[in-house]
Formats: structure tokens, sequence, C-alpha cells
């Protein structure tokens, strides 16, 4: 399973990696007019989220009528009519720019070293991937609790899924409309300060605060779990523009690769940190008793990146480095 597991993210990373790496130079291009403006990001924001609530509610609908076999298969299936209708789509179609045939790694490698050379791009990249290394994610202690101490039902947990997918949608729809005039540095902090706030309210929900408020499990599972678990990518939006705006031509799919290259290896950092906090705090399948200040521990990591948040460039200085 792990090894199926391992083949199935390995394709998923390919396929990001050029998603992101098409829309980076699609957006740089003279002829888009969303050029640097974050409109095409936001539109596949938006598209993915509404693919991820379709899949969620689909899979909490029938997850109890299908044998796990049944929903791989159909899983299978999906991934092939994607392969399908992917290659039927000529690359002229998009107008990107072409390269020369001969370009080998070595070049790609050249031009890589030289975008990471630049001041703006490193600090930004070494700030986000630090900002989820630096928190010790409690999420897998957290589901573990909701569903074996709480017992919570499965479906409840899908339900949340779906609504934080709906916030997802909703976020791509504001920023778009309303955040992308706003300085990527503030709109970085405001998310880093926000999540440290819902899970300061995890904490209230451990300690069943909220419980004697008379307000059930299941309903702040819905909706404030689905939307602290998706909070956490928020700042991938923000920052895809941002770098699409900071990039040199020609660099994109190999400025993408890397940074999602740091963002998992920041993920994993990550989540190793939290099992550590876990084993420190003496979290155990019946002892939950260090769960909330585990919680507490892991909102104030949360607040440490916006003390080197100078490491982000304003939006003004991106847009005269663009131009």
């Amino acid at each position: 399973m792990s090894l199926f597991l391992l083949l199935s993210n390995f394709g998923a990373s390919i396929a990001e990696v050029a998603n992101d790496a098409i829309v980076a130079e699609i957006a740089k291009s003279k002829t888009s007019r969303s050029a640097s403006s974050g409109e095409l990001q936001s539109f596949v924001w938006m598209a993915s989220a509404v693919g991820g609530v379709l899949g969620n509610l689909l899979v909490g609908i029938v997850i109890d009528r299908f044998s796990p076999q049944s929903l791989f298969l159909f899983f299978g299936l999906l991934l092939m009519l994607q392969f399908l209708v992917t290659i039927t789509v000529p690359e002229r179609s998009l107008n990107l720019p072409k390269s020369p045939s001969n370009v080998g790694i070595r070049k790609q490698l050249s031009e890589l070293s030289a975008a990471l050379q630049k001041t703006e791009i490193a600090y930004t990249i070494a700030w986000f991937a630090a900002s989820y290394a630096i928190i010790p994610v409690l999420t897998g202690t957290m589901f573990f609790y909701q569903t074996h101490y709480l017992k919570i039902d499965i479906s409840v947990l899908g339900i949340s899924k779906v609504f934080g997918q709906v916030v997802s949608l909703l976020w791509g729809v504001i920023y778009n409309r309303s955040l992308k005039s706003v300085r990527p540095r503030k709109l970085l902090q405001v998310i880093q300060v926000t999540m440290a706030a819902l899970m300061l309210s995890d904490v209230l929900f451990v300690r069943g605060t909220y419980r004697l408020m008379g307000v059930p499990d299941s309903i702040y599972v819905v909706f404030f779990s689905g939307v602290l678990e998706i909070l956490f990518y928020f700042k991938i939006l923000p920052f895809n523009v941002l770098i699409a705006q900071l990039c040199p031509p020609g660099c994109e799919g190999s400025l993408m690769a890397f940074v999602m290259s740091a963002l998992a290896l920041a993920l994993i950092v990550s989540g190793y940190l939290g099992v550590a906090l876990a084993s420190y705090m003496g979290i155990t399948e019946y002892d939950f008793s260090g769960f909330p200040l585990g919680l507490q521990i892991q909102a104030v990591c949360t607040l440490l990146p916006i003390l080197f948040s100078s490491w982000i460039p304003d939006i003004e200085k991106s847009k005269t480095r663009t131009e």
C-alpha cells in the first residue's frame, strides 16, 4: 500500500509542477491581460476547490455503499480520463514561449541557480518553506482524538472536508475580487495570525469549553476543524502569484519544481516535529491531558514566521522588478 501511495504521489507531483509552471508562464506572458495580477492563479485555485467539494461530497455519499476496491477503481478511471483529455490538448493552443530543443539539465540548473541568487526570490522561498517547517503540526493527533476518543462519526469528518473545500473556493473568489491589491507580506501575516487563533480555539475544544457552552462536538468539527485544515494552505495562492511576478522568464518550470520540493520537505519536517511534540507532551491513546498545551505550543510556533516576514518583498517592489 505504501508503494502504491508513493507512485500515486510521484505522478501527482509531476502533474502539479507542470501545471504550476504553465500557469506561471501564461500569467507572465505579455499577451495575457491578467499578467502578474493573480487572476489565472485564482481561477486555478477555484477550479481545484470545486473539484475538492465534488470529490469529498461524492465519497461521503458512497463510502458506506461501495467497497474500497470499487472507490479506488473509480479514482483510477478518473485519472485515465484526465490523461486522455490532457494528451488531446496541443501545447501550441496554450501560447507558451517556445524553448530550444537542446536545453539540457545543466542549463536548467544554471538558470535555477541564477534565479535563486536573486535576494527577493531566495528570501521569499525561504520564508514560505520555514513558515510550514517551523510548525509542529498536530493534525493527525486531532484526527485520532476526534475519531477514537470522542467517537465522532466518519461521515461528520467527511462533511467537514466538504465545508473546508467550500471555504477554499470562497477564498479564491475573495482573493480574486478584493485581495489582489493587498501587499503579500500583510496578507501572509494575517493568514498566520488567523491560523494561530483557530489553533487556540482548538484548545478550548479539547478542554470541552464549547461543549459546556452547548455547542456539540460534531458542529465544531464541521465548521472549524475543516476550515483550519484548509487554512493551512491558504498561503499557497498569494505566494504563487508573488513568485510568478518575481520569476525570470523561461525559468518557471524549474523554479516551481524547486518550490514544491521545498514545500514537501517543509511538510515532512513539520510532521516529524508534530510527532516529537505529541510524544514529549505524553499524548497516548488513552491520555490526552497534554494535548491542550501541545496545541498552544503549535499556535505560538505559527506566529514565529511573522518575526521575519520582512523577507517577503512588498508588491510595489515586485511590480517594479517585473517591469
